[in-house]
C-alpha cells in the first residue's frame, strides 16, 4: 500500500484506510471519498500542492495533508 501522494499519476488504485480523525473520515465521506473506493489519480502540484483525482464521474482536488493520510492498494 502507498499513500495517495505515492501514487503515480495515471494509476488506480483503491482507497484501503484514511488514517485521520472522526473530522477528516466525515469531510471526506462528504465528497464521496471512503475506503473501498476505486480512485484514479490525476495529477499533483510539485511542492505539496494538490492531488487531483478521478472515482466515478467526479474529479476533485485533495490538500496534500489529506492525500497523505489516505492508503491507496494498486489495481
Amino acid at each position: 500500500m502507498v499513500t495517495l501522494i505515492d501514487l503515480p499519476v495515471g494509476k488506480k488504485g483503491i482507497i484501503k484506510a484514511i488514517n485521520g480523525g472522526h473530522n477528516l473520515l466525515q469531510k471526506l465521506d462528504n465528497m464521496g471519498i471512503r475506503s473501498g473506493t476505486e480512485i484514479t489519480k490525476i495529477s499533483r502540484q510539485w511542492n505539496k500542492g494538490p492531488v487531483t483525482i478521478r472515482f466515478g464521474n467526479n474529479e476533485i482536488a485533495i490538500g496534500h495533508g489529506m492525500a497523505g493520510k489516505i492508503m491507496i492498494e494498486l489495481i
